[in-house]
């Protein structure tokens, strides 16, 4: 079942492409913080994958990291890819991909690293576009991502909602639903990976005023694509939404929050040398043991 219009999300990436600014704090934030998980392998990952999102980022920001030395960039828009080639960084050989997330064409068992920044959340079947980029991993090659969760925005979801309400007498969704952390966990296992790991971190963002943070969604390429959507914002229900969030939200220094949270993940393709669970029954202490060891300690 498709939920999100593709088409609609290559054109708000290419526009994207043009309004994106190149000192974004929160892509930076997020690349930075799902890179430095490079850092804790003791591996290489010579042949890579950099997908959607804040791939731009990613290929500013990985810096020898993992000891990539070919980066295959891989985006809908290709506006996004051509800015990246602009600033195409010269230790590693880049090649670029306009291609689908959900219709990877990459050779199975071809890469060392896949990484998509802030991408997989408009992605109509992500078990399945997950199962690819774990086919196209070598074994034990390692798949890493990020993607929003379900409280980012919130504060503008709630403005909305009280502004429809209140101007049309009934909801819409303005803001697009986002999975929750502990769907992650599942996503990772359902696509086959190994050792799978799942953390969560809240970004507050501050903005002087609503239309500055709906302008700041707009560069990052995160505008709603929701198919039911409703295509017509009425002037009054946004100026409506824009006044509540400000009443509502509004902190002692002038200045509107957003929240953003994001989900970071990363799994293993399997391979026989990996550690793995013990077998079923194998145990050599039981709990009644181990009961009748804490009780004697009491």
């Amino acid at each position: 079942m498709n939920i999100f219009d593709r088409k609609l999300k290559r054109s708000q990436r290419d526009r994207a492409a043009v309004l994106r600014a190149d000192d974004n704090s929160l892509m930076e934030s997020v690349t930075e913080t799902l890179l430095d998980r490079l850092l804790d392998c003791k591996r290489q990952f010579p042949v890579a994958l950099n997908v959607g999102g804040a791939l731009d980022y990613v290929q500013k920001l990985l810096k020898g990291r993992g000891g990539v030395e070919k980066l295959f960039m891989m985006d809908l828009s290709l506006p996004m890819l051509n800015k990246c080639a602009e600033s195409s960084a010269s230790e590693m050989e880049c090649v670029h991909l306009v291609a689908d997330e959900e219709f990877l064409p990459i050779k199975p068992g071809s890469l060392d690293l896949v990484v998509s920044c802030l991408g997989l959340h408009w992605v109509n079947n992500v078990p399945g576009a997950m199962t690819q980029f774990r086919q196209a991993l070598k074994p034990d090659g390692f798949f890493l991502a990020s993607i929003f969760g379900g409280d980012t925005l919130r504060e503008l979801r709630i403005s909305c909602h009280l502004a429809q309400l209140e101007r049309e007498g009934g909801i819409s969704p303005r803001v697009s639903p986002f999975s929750r952390v502990s769907d992650a966990g599942n996503l990772l296992t359902r696509a086959g990976f190994a050792i799978p790991a799942v953390d969560i971190q809240d970004y507050v963002m501050k903005y002087s005023s609503a239309m500055d943070l709906i302008d700041h969604i707009r560069q990052m390429g995160e505008m709603n694509c929701l198919i039911q959507r409703n295509p017509i914002l009425k002037r009054d229900t946004a100026l409506a939404a824009a006044a509540i969030y400000e009443s509502m939200f509004r902190e002692e220094d002038g200045s509107i929050p957003a929240t953003f949270q994001v989900i970071y993940m990363g799994g293993w393709s399997p391979h026989s040398s990996q550690q793995k669970p013990a077998r079923r029954g194998s145990g050599t202490v039981s709990f009644a043991d181990i009961e009748k060891a804490l009780g004697d300690k009491k």
